[in-house]
């Protein structure tokens, strides 16, 4: 049976926008949440610290907005994902029901740990993000596309270009981007290599 990841070519959804430059990954999902063996349940944690006052009282945010529960692409502003370069914080929005990303800006480990998950986090221009995020907050059940290959976002009748890494790019387009299953796929080929490696004779996958 092939290990191959799917292929990722486009992403159609409702939206949800998150408004703010430079958020980090501390506040996708704070520290605190990150002592866990797999990552499952994270989703609940995604901006626990500013979903919720210290009372642990529900603050007005988009992420408790139950029309916006259902959402996959999430829609943000510049340096999204700076700090650190905890994988968890896409795991966290993955695990929440996030599939991608559109945002002026990302940081480049974030972008490339959501890579590694099968999300793409794109960007667009000011005006595009902008156009995206008040049409989603005018209408939740906005269906938004991201097209990678045709390299747009989509929202209604309007239509905006994306930049995307290229390498990341082929990577979701030939769903070579889970780096485990593409080993895993390789296996003979590993074997093979091993066994002419003094070092690793004897080696067995």
């Amino acid at each position: 049976m092939s290990t191959r990841s799917p292929a990722v070519n486009r992403i159609v959804g409702t939206g949800i926008a998150v408004r703010g430059n430079d958020i980090d990954t501390d506040r996708i999902i704070p520290a605190r949440y990150m002592k866990v063996v797999t990552f499952d349940g994270l989703g609940e944690y995604a901006f626990r610290d500013v979903r919720y006052d210290e009372s642990g009282v529900m603050t007005v945010h988009p992420f408790n907005e139950p029309a916006y529960r259902d959402a996959a692409i999430l829609i943000v502003n510049k340096n999204f994902g700076c700090g650190s370069s905890r994988e968890h914080a896409p795991q966290a929005l993955m695990r929440w029901g996030i599939r991608a990303i559109v945002g002026e800006s990302f940081a480049e480990i974030f972008a490339g740990n959501c890579n590694a998950l099968g999300i793409p986090a794109v960007s667009a221009d000011e005006e595009a993000v902008e156009s995206l995020m008040r049409g989603v907050e005018l209408d939740p059940s906005a269906r938004i596309e991201v097209d990678l290959v045709a390299r747009q976002v989509r929202c209604g009748e309007a239509s905006y270009p994306l930049d995307f890494a290229e390498t990341y790019r082929q990577s979701l387009l030939t769903g070579n981007w889970d780096s485990t299953a593409v080993l895993l796929a390789n296996r003979e080929a590993i074997e093979a290599t091993a066994s002419l490696l003094p070092y690793v004779r004897g080696f067995s996958a």
